[in-house]
C-alpha cells in the first residue's frame, strides 16, 4: 500500500495546446487538482514535467504548485531525461504516483521504465487521459499488464491517509466531496 514517506507524485505534461485535446479533460483537470492538492496537503513531494514546444502548464493547475520550476524535456519517458531522473532520485521515494498526458505515450512510457527501474508505480486512472478514449484505455492496460498498480483518485488518498483519525482527513475529505 501507498505510504506517505515513501511516495512521490508525478505530474505529467499537463500542458496548453495538449490539454485542449484531450478526451473528458474537465474530468481529468478535476482529479489531477484533487490528487495535487492532497498530496501537497500529506506534505508528499510533486514533481512536474513538461514536454518541450507544446504550452506551458495550464493555469489551473500551475496555480497549484507556484513554488515548484517544471522539469521541460524532448523525451517522451521522463525517466530517460537525466533532470528528472536526477530529482526523482533526491526525493529519496519508492512509491511513484503518476498523473497526467498521454496516457499512451508519456504517461505510458515514463510508467515502464520507472517499474524497470525498480519503483513502484501507482496509476491515478481518473487523472490520466490521451486525445481519444480508445488511446487511454490501451495505454492503461498496457501499464497495468506491466506491473503499474491501478488505482483512482480517492483510493489513493485514502489509502495514504490509512484512518479518519488522520491530522489532515478533514482537509482531503472536504477535496474529495
Amino acid at each position: 500500500m501507498l505510504k506517505i514517506d515513501r511516495a512521490v507524485l508525478v505530474a505529467i505534461d499537463i500542458q496548453g495546446n495538449l490539454y485542449h485535446a484531450m478526451d473528458d479533460r474537465e474530468f481529468l483537470l478535476q482529479n489531477c487538482r484533487k490528487l495535487l492538492l492532497g498530496v501537497r496537503a500529506l506534505g508528499i513531494p510533486v514533481i512536474l514535467t513538461e514536454q518541450v514546444k507544446i504550452g506551458e502548464t495550464v493555469p489551473e493547475i500551475r496555480e497549484l504548485l507556484p513554488d515548484l520550476d517544471p522539469i521541460v524535456k524532448e523525451t517522451f519517458s521522463c525517466w530517460h531525461h537525466e533532470p528528472f531522473a536526477a530529482a526523482l532520485k533526491a526525493a529519496g521515494r519508492e512509491q511513484v504516483i503518476l498523473l497526467g498526458i498521454e496516457a499512451h505515450v508519456c504517461v505510458y512510457q515514463t510508467c515502464l521504465d520507472l517499474l524497470d527501474a525498480g519503483f513502484e508505480v501507482y496509476l491515478a486512472a481518473d487523472a490520466v487521459s490521451s486525445r481519444t478514449a480508445a488511446n487511454r484505455e490501451i495505454g492503461i492496460g498496457r501499464m497495468t499488464a506491466e506491473g503499474a498498480i491501478l488505482a483512482s483518485t480517492e483510493m489513493i488518498l485514502f489509502e495514504l491517509l490509512k484512518t479518519a483519525a488522520h491530522p489532515k482527513a478533514k482537509e482531503l475529505f472536504k477535496l474529495i466531496k
